[in-house]
Parts: C-alpha cells; sequence; structure tokens
C-alpha cells in the first residue's frame, strides 16, 4: 500500500496491522472537506473491496473536517458493517473532536485517544473512552487529567463526550450542559 495526497490538501499514509492482511491504519495528514472528500471516498472504498475489513483512522494530523467529511466516515462504517467490519478513528485534534460532537456523530461512531486504545476497542477489549462521569473526574486531578470526559447529559441521561470544559448542547435531547474544569456536569 503506498502513501496517497488528495488534491494537496489531504495525504493518506496506509499501514498494515497485524498479520491477517485485512486490518490497516489509516495516517490523516490535512483537512477533509467538500473539496476532497469525494476523492478519499474513493481510496477508501477501493481497500475496503480488496478485502480490508476493520480500519484505524489515525486523525493526529487532520486539522480540520467538514461536514461532508463525517459523512464520508458514515458511509465507510456502513460498508464495513455489511462486510462483518468495524473501524475506530483516534487521536483527534480538539477542533475536529468538536465538530464531531456539534453534530451528534459521536454515538455513531468508535472514538479512541491513542492508537492501543483504538486497537483495544477494534478487539473488543476496550471502549476507546476515558473515565466516565463527575466521581471519575474528582478521583483525577487537574483538567488535562480530566479531559476528555464521557458524562451523562442532565436533562435526559444520553452519553455525551467533552473535549475540554465549557458548553455543550446535547445531540439527543438539544439540551444546553456547562461542564467545568474540573468535569463538574450541570445544566446550564
Amino acid at each position: 500500500m503506498e502513501e496517497i495526497t488528495i488534491k494537496d490538501s489531504l495525504k493518506i499514509t496506509p499501514i498494515q496491522v497485524g498479520g491477517d492482511g485485512k486490518t490497516v491504519q489509516l495516517i490523516m495528514t490535512g483537512y477533509l472537506d467538500t473539496y476532497n472528500s469525494p476523492e478519499f471516498q474513493t481510496h477508501v472504498n477501493q481497500l475496503i473491496d480488496s478485502g480490508i475489513n476493520r480500519i484505524l483512522f489515525n486523525c493526529n494530523g487532520l486539522n480540520y473536517i467538514s461536514s461532508t467529511g463525517i459523512g464520508a466516515f458514515t458511509a465507510f462504517l456502513k460498508n464495513l458493517k455489511q462486510k462483518k467490519g468495524d473501524m475506530v478513528l483516534f487521536g483527534l485534534q480538539n477542533k475536529v473532536l468538536d465538530v464531531f460532537q456539534l453534530l451528534g456523530f459521536t454515538k455513531f461512531f468508535k472514538i479512541a485517544d491513542d492508537l492501543d486504545s483504538a486497537l483495544g476497542t477494534l478487539e473488543g477489549t476496550g471502549t476507546g473512552a476515558p473515565a466516565v462521569g463527575p466521581a471519575a473526574a474528582e478521583a483525577q486531578s487537574g483538567a488535562a487529567a480530566v479531559f476528555p470526559l464521557v458524562f451523562e447529559c442532565p436533562h435526559c441521561a444520553k452519553k455525551l463526550r467533552a473535549s475540554k470544559p465549557g458548553k455543550y448542547r446535547c445531540s439527543g435531547c438539544r439540551g444546553i450542559i456547562k461542564v467545568d474544569e474540573r468535569g463538574a456536569v450541570a445544566p446550564a
């Protein structure tokens, strides 16, 4: 598998993972938007059609994503599920993760912090998510140890994820939630 550059805006470096020939890590660098998404979809779908059915999307170098880019990931997930496969996104920068959260897609995708937890999630031995809730947040010290934080919406109990302190809109009930620097969650 060779490195692919799409329209000078997105570079994808595939790396075979394990010995089964069905798992690949795709290291993404650049941005994913309406301009380059169709070609990105073509390349990834070719990988899936070649027999790859488990993909780890390394998003450490992905510095922007549009709703069209998220739509591409949705199509991959559907395609992989039809082939009894799966995918995990990991290493999302806060601004990219925020887009997934604001559009409500964190409930559809498996999202992990790093390669090890992504592999664990793919293998079914990990959740890809950090400790949950205010009790776990209080047990840790400092905002860096608290975030990213998985918590329940105080309005409807839907599981949500916060990458930093601030106000968030629940993707389930659309209620506004405030998360402070200690990880305390309250209706806003």
